[in-house]
C-alpha cells in the first residue's frame, strides 16, 4: 500500500509517459533526420548560436514554425518565445504551440507560459482539444492548479492522461475535494477513463475517509470493466485499509486475478497497522507459499507485526533472511528490526543489531532508547540519550519524548531535570509535544510546581495539555487545584472537555467528597456520550462510591455494556469501604463466573473488605486461593489486610505472630495496622513493644507518634503522652492537624478541632448542646476518653463537642434541605464519642449521615451505623 501511494505521488511522467515528445536531452543526445535537413548537437549549437544572435527575424528566410520547433527540440525555451513574440497568427501552427507549451511544462516556467497563453488567446486561436491539453498541462506542471482547471471548465479535453494528471496534482496538493470534483466532471464529458483514473482518484476518497464515495467509486470500477486490473485492484486495497474496513480490503485481495508484491504488501502492512498482526503474518507466509519474491517493504511490515505480537521466534527468522538478501544495509531495515527486538524484549539482540549498524540515526537511537524504557532501564535510556550529542546526531522530537517517558515511569525527577535543561538549551521548549511529556513527567514524579510551570509558560496548549496537569493534581492529592483548573478550561471555552479530561477530574471529586461536582460532570459525561468509554466509566463509578453513593454507583457498574478487572474491582472496593463484605465477595464470586482472573489489585480489595466486615474465616480462604489456586504472591499489601483482619477482631496475638512468620520483612504499614488494633482493644503493653518497631522503619512519621500518644492518653496514662510529646518536638515533626468538610450548594466548607470562623458557629454550637442534652436524657454518657486531654470532665465534654466532624454534620443538618444525605469527609480516623454522636443524630433528626474517615465509610441511619463496630 505504501509503494502504491509513493508511485502514485511522484512526478507526473513517472505513471503517465507520453509518446509526443521527449526531453531537450533526449533530443540532443543522438542523431535526428529530416525531409530537409540532417543535424546532430554540432549543427544543433548552430542553430541556438545563430538564434542568440537574432534581434529582427526575416521571415522570408524560413518558415517560423521550422524555427520553433528546431528550438523547442534543443531546449532553448528562451528564443522560442521571443521568436513567438514577433510572429503574428498565421505565422504559427497550433501544432507548434504545443511544442512550445510541452517546453515550458517540461521547464516548469509559468511566466513564459503565461506569454504562450496569452498569444494563443491574443490571436484568437481556436483552442481544441489538443491544444487545451498543453495548456492544462503546462498550468498543471507549474504549480497554477486553478488556471488548470479553468482550462478545463473551458476546453473539451479528450485524453484521460491529461484529466489523471491533474487530478493527481491537486491530490497532492491537499485538495482532495477538487480532485473528485474533476473525476466527476471527466464522467460527465464522456471522457474514457484507463486504469491510472481509477488508481489516482481512490486516494483523494481515502484522504478524505470518505468510505460511501470510495464504495460508489469500486462499484463504478467494477461496472466499467477495471476490477480485475492489478494497480485499482492495489488502490481500492489502499483505501479500504486506510478507512480501517480491514475485511472489505482482503475480500478485493481475494479477488483479484494477479497480485503483485505491491498486492501482498499492502495487505499485510494494513493488518499489521491496523491491530490485527497475526492476520498479517499469516498472510506473509502464503505470500512465502506463493513464490512472490519479497521486497524491504515486505520485510519492514513483519518487522512490524512480529513487534506486536511479540512472535521474535518469526522475526529471527526473517532477520537471517533480510541478511541473505543483503537488505542489513538498509537503514530501513535495520531500524525496523531494532524495534522489534526491543519491543519483544530482547534487549541483547536489539544492543548486538545496534552496535553493528553502520550510520545509526536519530530513528536508531529513538528505538533504543524506547527499549530501554521499556525494560525499566532508565539509567541506559537517559545515558544513551547522552551519547547521542557526543556523536553529534540532534535529538528529535520523538526522541526527547521517549526518554522524558521513560523518566516518568520510573520516577527519574533529577534525570528529567537534566533533559528539561537540554530542552531549554536547544529551543525545543515550544514544542507542544514536547511541553506535554515535560508536564507528564513532572507530574509522574510528583513535582506539581514544576509541571504547572511548564504549562504557564506554554504559548499553545492543546486538550492533552490541560488533562495532563488536571490528572497530575489529582494524582498528587492536590484535589482542589485539579477542580479549580477544570472551572478554568470550562470558562475559557476554547476546548471541550473530552474523555480523557473527565475521567482526570473525577478521582479529585471522589478525594474531595464533592458529590454536587461529581453529578455534574456526570451529567456533562452522558450528554456527550461518554460513559460508553470504559475508563470514562470506571471513573464515574468509583467517584459515586467513595463520595458515599454507593446504590449509585451499583446502577451505572451494572449498566457498563462491557465490564474489565478495573470495573469489578473498583465495585469490590466500594463494598469494601462501606462494610458490606458480604456484597464484596458475592461480587468477586461473579467477576470470576463472568470468566475475568483477579489480580493482586483485587484481592486487596477483596481482603479489605473481609476486615472491615469482621469476615475472618472468608479473609483466609481468599488470602489462601490467591496464593493456592491463582498463583500470586502475596505482597506487603495482602499482609497488611490479614494482620488487620486479625487486629480488628481482637486477635492482636495471632496477629503479631503472623507478623513474625512473614516470608517478607514487614514495613511499618503492617506494625501499623497491628498498632491501630492495640488501641481498638486498648492493648498497652503490646501496643509499645510494636510502636518501637514503627518508630524504628519510619522514625519521621508523625502519624504514628500521634496514634501511640493517643493509645496512651485513652488509657489516662499522662507522663507517658507528655513523653511521646516531647520526642515528637525534639525531633522538630509536625501534627497533621485533623479537619473536616462538607459541601453545602456548591462550596465546601471546611473545619478544624474548635473552629469558631465558620459564620453559623453559633447555630452549630446551639445544635450540638441541644443534641448533647438529649444524648444525656436518654441515657448516653460522653466518652470523654476521646477528649485526648488530661482536663476535668467538663473540659473534656467541650473539647469533644469541638470535633470537626461534628461541627461539619451540624452545619449540615441545620444548612441543607429536609432528607438530603448529609455528606462528611474526615482526614483522621473518626472518635468514637463522634461516632456515638453521629448515630444519635441520624436518629434524632431522621436524616442519613454518610461519614468517610481516612479507613472507610461509616453510613448513619435511624441510629445504626453500617460499619457494625469494626472501624
Amino acid at each position: 500500500m505504501a509503494m502504491l501511494v509513493t508511485n502514485l505521488s511522484s512526478s507526473s511522467f513517472s505513471f503517465f509517459p507520453s509518446p509526443h515528445f521527449q526531453t531537450h536531452k533526449e533530443i540532443r543526445s543522438d542523431v535526428r533526420v529530416r525531409k530537409d535537413v540532417i543535424f546532430n548537437r554540432a549543427s544543433l549549437r548552430t542553430v541556438s548560436d545563430r538564434a542568440d544572435s537574432i534581434t529582427t527575424f526575416d521571415r522570408s528566410v524560413t518558415d517560423a514554425n521550422t524555427r520553433l520547433r528546431r528550438f523547442c527540440e534543443a531546449g532553448n525555451l528562451e528564443n522560442a518565445v521571443k521568436l513567438l513574440r514577433v510572429s503574428g497568427k498565421w505565422d504559427i501552427d497550433p501544432r507548434t504551440l504545443c511544442s512550445v507549451l510541452q517546453l515550458c511544462a517540461d521547464s516548469k516556467s509559468l511566466e513564459d507560459g503565461k506569454e504562450v497563453d496569452n498569444f494563443i488567446r491574443g490571436n484568437g486561436f481556436v483552442i481544441d482539444s489538443n491544444l487545451g491539453s498543453k495548456l492544462a498541462l503546462m498550468y498543471t506542471n507549474c504549480g497554477d492548479l486553478k488556471e488548470a482547471s479553468r482550462v478545463f471548465d473551458q476546453v473539451k479535453i479528450e485524453k484521460a492522461l491529461f484529466w489523471n494528471i491533474l487530478m493527481n496534482e491537486l491530490a497532492k496538493s491537499g485538495d482532495f475535494s477538487g480532485s473528485i470534483g474533476l473525476f466527476k466532471k471527466m464522467m460527465s464529458s464522456g471522457v474514457e477513463m484507463d486504469s491510472y483514473t481509477f488508481s489516482c482518484i481512490s486516494k483523494s476518497f481515502s484522504s478524505l475517509q470518505s468510505v460511501n464515495g470510495g464504495e460508489q467509486l469500486h462499484g463504478y470500477i467494477l461496472k466499467s470493466g477495471f476490477g480485475e486490473r492489478n494497480s485499482v485492484g492495489n488502490s481500492l486495497v489502499a483505501f479500504y485499509l486506510k478507512n480501517q474496513r480491514v475485511d472489505s480490503a482482503r475480500k478485493v485481495f481475494d479477488e483479484m486475478t494477479e497480485r503483485d508484491v505491491i498486492s501482498w504488501n499492502s495487505i499485510i502492512n494494513g493488518y499489521v497497522s491496523n491491530g490485527f498482526a497475526e492476520k498479517g503474518l499469516s498472510v506473509f507466509v502464503q505470500m512465502l507459499f506463493s513464490g512472490i519474491e519479497i521486497d524491504l517493504a515486505t520485510i519492514v511490515s513483519v518487522f512490524a507485526g512480529c513487534a506486536d505480537s511479540r512472535l521474535i521466534s518469526l522475526g529471527r527468522a526473517v532477520h537471517s533472511f533480510g541478511v541473505k538478501a543483503c537488505f542489513s544495509r538498509e537503514d530501513r531495515f535495520c531500524n525496523t528490526l531494532l524495534d522489534m527486538y526491543s519491543k519483544c524484549g530482547d534487549l541483547d539482540s536489539a544492543k548486538a543489531v545496534f552496535r553493528e549498524m553502520s550510520g545509526r540515526s536519530v530513528v536508531s537511537y529513538t528505538s533504543m532508547i524506547a527499549g530501554y524504557a521499556r525494560e525499566g532501564l532508565a539509567g541506559e535510556a537517559v545515558k544513551l540519550f547522552e551519547e547521542m550529542e557526543e556523536e553529534g546526531i540532534s535529538p528529535d522530537v520523538y526522541t526527547v519524548t521517549a526518554v522524558l517517558n521513560c523518566c516518568a515511569r520510573n520516577r527519574l525527577l533529577d534525570e528529567g531535570k537534566r533533559v528539561h535543561e537540554w530542552i531549554k538549551v536547544n529551543n525545543m521548549g515550544f514544542d507542544i509535544f514536547v511541553s506535554n511529556a515535560l508536564m507528564d513527567m513532572y507530574a509522574k514524579c510528583g513535582s506539581m510546581r514544576e509541571a504547572e510551570l511548564v504549562f504557564s509558560e506554554m504559548r499553545v496548549k492543546d486538550i492533552i495539555s490541560w488533562n495532563t496537569v488536571i490528572g497530575g493534581y489529582s494524582k498528587n492529592c492536590y484535589a482542589n487545584e485539579a477542580l479549580s483548573l477544570f472551572n478554568l478550561l470550562l470558562e475559557e471555552k476554547r476546548f471541550s472537555p473530552d474523555e480523557r479530561t473527565v475521567a482526570c477530574v473525577l478521582p479529585a471529586c471522589a478525594s474531595l467528597s464533592a458529590f454536587d461536582k461529581g453529578r455534574e460532570i456526570h451529567g456533562y459525561i452522558m450528554r456527550n456520550g461518554y460513559f460508553s468509554d470504559r475508563h470514562v466509566a470506571n471513573s464515574l463509578v468509583d467517584m459515586y462510591a467513595k463520595c458515599g453513593a454507593l446504590l449509585l454507583a451499583r446502577m451505572l457498574f451494572d449498566d457498563i455494556a462491557s465490564k474489565d478487572l478495573v470495573s469489578w474491582t473498583v465495585m469490590i472496593a466500594g463494598y469494601g469501604m462501606h462494610g458490606f463484605g458480604k456484597e464484596a465477595i458475592a461480587l468477586f464470586n461473579q467477576m470470576r463466573q463472568a470468566g475475568i482472573e483477579p489480580d493482586e489489585i483485587s484481592f486487596v480489595s477483596l481482603l479489605y473488605a473481609c476486615s472491615h466486615s469482621g469476615l475472618v474465616d472468608e479473609g483466609w480462604r481468599f488470602f489462601n486461593i490467591m496464593r493456592h489456586e491463582c498463583k500470586i504472591e502475596p505482597t506487603v499489601e495482602h499482609y497488611a489486610c490479614i494482620v488487620d483482619m486479625l487486629a480488628r477482631t481482637g486477635d492482636l496475638s495471632k496477629a503479631y505472630r503472623f507478623i513474625e512468620n512473614m516470608p517478607i520483612p514487614p514495613d511499618a504499614t503492617i506494625w501499623g495496622a497491628l498498632l491501630c488494633g492495640c488501641r481498638i482493644h486498648h492493648d498497652v503493653k503490646l501496643a509499645e513493644r510494636v510502636a518501637e518497631k514503627v518508630f524504628e522503619l519510619e522514625p519521621e512519621n508523625t502519624g504514628y507518634y500521634v496514634l501511640m500518644a493517643n493509645i496512651y492518653a485513652e488509657a489516662e496514662k499522662w507522663e507517658e503522652v507528655k513523653r511521646l510529646r516531647k520526642r515528637i518536638g525534639q525531633r522538630g515533626l509536625r501534627k497533621n492537624p485533623g479537619c473536616s468538610w462538607i459541601e453545602i450548594k456548591g462550596r465546601v466548607n471546611i473545619f478544624v478541632a474548635g473552629d469558631s470562623s465558620n459564620s453559623e458557629t453559633e447555630k452549630i454550637e446551639a445544635f450540638l448542646r441541644g443534641v448533647r442534652a438529649r444524648m444525656i436524657e436518654e441515657g448516653y454518657s460522653p466518652l470523654t476518653k476521646y477528649a485526648l486531654i488530661d482536663a476535668e470532665e467538663m473540659e473534656k465534654e467541650e473539647a469533644l463537642c469541638g470535633h470537626s466532624e461534628k461541627l461539619a454534620m451540624a452545619l449540615g443538618i441545620i444548612s441543607s434541605g429536609h432528607g438530603k444525605i448529609i455528606r462528611v469527609t474526615k482526614n483522621l480516623r473518626v472518635c468514637g464519642d463522634c461516632h456515638e454522636m453521629a448515630k444519635f443524630m441520624s436518629k434524632l433528626t431522621r436524616r442519613e449521615i454518610v461519614l468517610r474517615d481516612s479507613n472507610r465509610f461509616h453510613q448513619f441511619k435511624d441510629g445504626h451505623c453500617s460499619c457494625r463496630g469494626f472501624w
